[in-house]
């Protein structure tokens, strides 16, 4: 349990946003729908990710200039860095002289030991990192939903003993239905690694293959069904986001790869043999346990 309540510790009354795509759009509907009473702020290199985030109400104002950016973020009680990993790491050495004393800056950023890294370096003691496991194949601030986090875990992967201002955002994850876990920045990668970078890069591979394979055949595309589409639904993510992820967790991301080519070539070598049956029991068992 959390030591401190919302009733009691109202912290937080003025977020800004940088980057208002899906993921940074969402959090701001899921603050208004969790009860914040304040203000929120967008920053975006996108104008128009910008009005569609104010148009649905993710945000109430947004800031188009750097003038405009260094307003805000010395107004800021929160500062959620929501774009992609690399511009996450641009904007930690950008804020250091702008954001007030006691402001957390937080990240919702898909590999966590570069970011860390940079968060000791820029703002030591100051730096909440965090990944809510959630999103869409398509990406943009229209597709954004206060209820995209519900179910979720948001993970954190904290620097330094949690202060007020970081308890006080985690119970706002809370509300928002999150479930709340922690751990090293070290471990995060490995594990996201396996269960949300292998099975993008997975996907983008299935769909590039069928696309150089079938792309001209239209009516052999129309007869695939549901396993066809499920397994090429991420491969309508966003390169900027992936490139980010494979740049920043390149080891992780290279030996679950790995295991996977070893995995397929055992799969084919044994199509004809008992073999095959094993692989198909071990299958089974991870989505029944």
């Amino acid at each position: 349990m959390l030591g401190f309540g919302l009733a009691r510790m109202f912290v937080i009354e003025r977020v800004v946003i940088v980057g208002t795509g899906l993921i940074g759009a969402s959090v701001g509907l899921a603050l208004r729908e969790a009860g914040f009473q304040g203000s929120i702020v967008g920053i975006d290199a996108s104008g128009s990710e910008l009005e569609a985030a104010q148009t649905i109400g993710a945000v109430d104002a947004v800031a188009l200039n750097p003038d405009a950016h260094a307003v805000a973020l010395r107004e800021a009680d929160a500062v959620v860095l929501a774009a992609p990993v690399l511009a996450i790491l641009g904007w930690l050495e950008r804020v250091v002289p702008l954001v007030k004393a006691g402001a957390l800056v937080t990240d919702v950023g898909s590999t966590k030991v570069e970011i860390s890294k940079a968060g000791e370096r820029w703002l030591p003691g100051r730096f909440l990192p965090g990944d809510p496991m959630a999103g869409k194949e398509s990406g943009g601030a229209a597709l954004a939903e206060a209820s995209l986090f519900k179910g979720a875990s948001w993970l954190f992967t904290p620097l330094h003993d949690a202060t007020p201002i970081e308890l006080e955002w985690r119970e706002w994850v809370a509300k928002f239905g999150a479930k709340v876990l922690d751990l090293d920045a070290e471990k995060h990668d490995v594990m996201c690694a396996w269960v949300s970078h292998l099975p993008q890069y997975l996907a983008t591979a299935l769909s590039a293959l069928l696309e150089d394979a079938i792309g001209d055949e239209p009516e052999l595309k129309a007869i695939g069904g549901r396993a066809l589409r499920e397994m090429t639904r991420l491969g309508s993510s966003p390169y900027s986001m992936w490139r980010d992820v494979a740049m920043t967790n390149t080891k992780a991301v290279a030996d679950t790869l790995l295991a996977l080519e070893q995995r397929l070539q055992h799969l084919r070598e044994n199509l004809k043999t008992p073999e095959l049956r094993e692989e198909f029991a071990r299958a089974n068992q991870f989505r029944s346990r």
